[in-house]
């Protein structure tokens, strides 16, 4: 072989290795940057949680975000909404991870993955599932063998399914988080963050960029930040972002700048004012940070919805309501707003933004006033509400011994003596998680609420039946008491006496109005009604018709409920969430178009807990084209900046 073809063919092998080499993100310590294909890299991401958002509208989503100039997003993966029950796992339709990731890949987007397995986000128990607490001293979070095994075991089925869409396999994922925030949480177990670094290598190789995200202080850093990790944190706008870096560089000396949470807005609670934080004020720390070179991910870019029972609490205990709107630059219902603008014309100052339009907000459509009616109490449709039938017990079991996660369990006993006067009925241990809700011989006498009222005064003779409706209003997905078991906890006295004799029902609500099980039943005559007007759960139902002539119907729509004061909204036999406008601030709840029909007439079943506007005149909801988010709530729960103050970055 000549000496001319033998450098020839030597070129091509070298030119085909080049063409053929495999794509790959790590870390230069030396540079301060991340490396993307060998390349000096920063992302500017924005958070989007697959599970507050329906699948329909995960592509025009992802667009907006791409179109704001956003080259990566941030999403979790809550395990309790794929592994509800132990073994079950359900990655299908509104829960397909793999399609999502596949979506954010083909729009142009790289993937920040936060699979836990904790990942807080206001998300029912941080997103740890209920079922891990029917070991009843587990400790989470920690190296409890109990809780690493059901951990191995979730990660060994997510893992490897993750695996295929790394960027070094050709997909968007370029960095891994490891649990969240673990330097805010007691247990400081090193050797359970050993173990997870360990397991996420074992699953998903070495070259995979994996990392820790915890509160811009040292302190958070102390037991958050662990060796083969990379460190990062997280701010909002405000805070003194040179403290905060600072504190990055306490566990990171070297590598990027990383702002894993930067807060567009905030979280609501039932009772507070609507979370608000200015375009100005985003604006302005964003460009500082981009100025300093720094990576960020804005927590959210848009936040979405609770939809059924997903929302979680704070401690002490104040459950969020469904919107989890998070005055996020996109909207719950992914509308452009002031604050998109803002952040794209930020953007703009550094980065390219990608040209073309911006897919643009999605009409909304006003379907009037629907009158509802009547169905039947709670009580009165026991047998076809309780699948599992009743289950008795001296005194009163938790939601998990009844082998339920969410919603509403009755619990059923009888007056032991006369009480021809008002006798309190107390839960002395504060042992109602979280609300319940009483009544003797069918009338409502009151209703009990965790760390707010803990006695109520009743009165009947002796074998009255006493009903406690308990409402599971979301576990605590944040701080120490993130194992936080729902229903009768402890028991109840009446006077000095306890309460014995106890009928359980674990109620299947949900799958009870998909079965069009609750028909109209004739009602009996109305009783006299006790406690400010209170009167018994119960169920109304009432349906519209969608023309079917009209090209652009359906359309989103908001539901709102005037002078209706709690409870729970299915449309079609979809959980729409909680409604609480006595309390606020959400008032309308977001009905995406997806659930409504064109076809037949659309369902709505409402299961009011405390008294609907029915008996004096007809009721009705309304479906409204514009949300109600911000009506004015009393509560003392003041906004402060990823479970810490400003106070710690300094």
């Amino acid at each position: 072989m000549s000496p001319l073809r033998t450098g020839c063919m030597m070129l091509l092998l070298l030119v085909g290795q080049s063409l053929g080499a495999s794509p790959s993100f790590s870390l230069d310590y030396k540079n301060d940057c991340f490396r993307k294909d060998g390349e000096r890299f920063r992302y500017i991401s924005g958070s989007i949680h697959y599970s507050r958002i329906p699948r329909v509208y995960w592509k025009d989503r992802l667009l907006k975000m791409y179109m704001a100039g956003l080259n990566a997003i941030q999403t979790y993966i809550p395990w309790n909404y794929h592994e509800e029950s132990p073994g079950r796992y359900n990655f299908s339709g509104d829960r397909d991870v793999e399609y999502f990731l596949k979506l954010a890949q083909e729009i142009g987007l790289l993937v920040i993955l936060r699979p836990g397995p904790y990942i807080c986000g206001e998300w029912d128990m941080g997103g740890l599932p209920a079922w891990l607490l029917s070991k009843k001293n587990i400790v989470l979070r920690s190296s409890d063998p109990d809780y690493i095994t059901a951990v191995d075991k979730w990660m060994g089925k997510l893992l490897p399914m993750m695996k295929p869409y790394l960027y070094q396999n050709g997909g968007p994922i370029i960095t891994v988080q490891v649990e969240n925030e673990y330097g805010s949480y007691f247990a400081c177990d090193y050797n359970y963050m050993r173990h997870l670094s360990k397991l996420f290598r074992s699953h998903l190789g070495d070259e995979v960029v994996l990392f820790t995200t915890d509160g811009a202080g040292v302190g958070y850093l102390k037991c958050g930040a662990i060796q083969g990790l990379y460190a990062t944190v997280d701010f909002g706008p405000g805070a003194n972002i040179t403290a905060a870096f600072d504190a990055q560089r306490h566990a990171e000396p070297h590598g990027p700048l990383v702002n894993s949470e930067f807060y567009t807005g905030w979280l609501d609670h039932w009772g507070s004012a609507h979370s608000v934080v200015s375009p100005a004020a985003v604006a302005k720390s964003l460009s500082e940070m981009l100025a300093r070179g720094a990576n960020v991910n804005l927590y959210m870019f848009i936040g979405g919805t609770n939809f059924g029972y997903w929302n979680g609490a704070n401690d002490p205990f104040d459950a969020q309501p469904t919107s989890y709107d998070y005055d996020a630059p996109l909207s719950e219902a992914g509308d452009l707003t002031e604050k998109y603008f803002a952040i794209r014309d930020v953007i703009k100052m550094y980065h390219k933004i990608p040209e073309g339009p911006i897919p643009p907000t999605t009409p909304k459509y006003a379907y009037g006033v629907v009158p509802m009616k009547k169905l039947q109490t709670l009580s009165d449709a026991l047998e076809k509400l309780s699948f599992s039938g009743p289950v008795k017990g001296v005194y009163p079991q938790t939601f998990i011994d009844l082998n339920q996660a969410f919603g509403y369990v009755l619990y059923r006993t009888t007056l032991p003596v006369n009480c021809t006067t008002p006798t309190p009925l107390s839960s002395p241990l504060n042992g109602v998680h979280d609300r319940a809700y009483v009544s003797v011989d069918g009338v409502a006498v009151g209703i009990l609420e965790r760390n707010k009222v803990i006695t109520i005064n009743v009165t009947g003779k002796a074998g009255s039946q006493v009903d406690i409706l308990v409402e599971n209003m979301g576990r605590l997905n944040y701080g120490g008491y993130i194992n936080d078991a729902k229903g009768l906890l402890s028991n109840l006295t009446l006077g000095k006496d306890t309460l014995t004799d106890w009928i359980m029902y674990s109620l299947s609500i949900d799958e009870a109005v998909n079965q069009g099980l609750l028909g109209e039943k004739e009602l009996t005559p109305k009783r006299p009604t006790q406690g400010a007007g209170l009167s018994p759960p119960a169920f109304y139902g009432g349906s519209f018709i969608i023309p079917d002539g009209i090209p652009s119907l359906p359309q989103d729509t908001y539901i709102m409920l005037p002078n209706w004061r709690k409870g729970q909204i299915w449309i079609n036999g979809f959980n729409l969430g909680r409604y609480w406008p006595t309390r606020g601030p959400q008032v309308t709840l977001f009905v995406p178009f997806n659930i409504l029909s064109t076809t037949a007439p659309n369902n709505v079943t409402i299961l009011e807990l405390e008294g609907a506007p029915c008996s004096l005149k007809p009721c009705t909801v309304e479906f409204s084209s514009t949300p109600i988010l911000n009506a004015t709530g009393q509560s003392d729960h003041k906004l402060h900046w990823g479970h810490y103050t400003k106070e710690d970055l300094l």
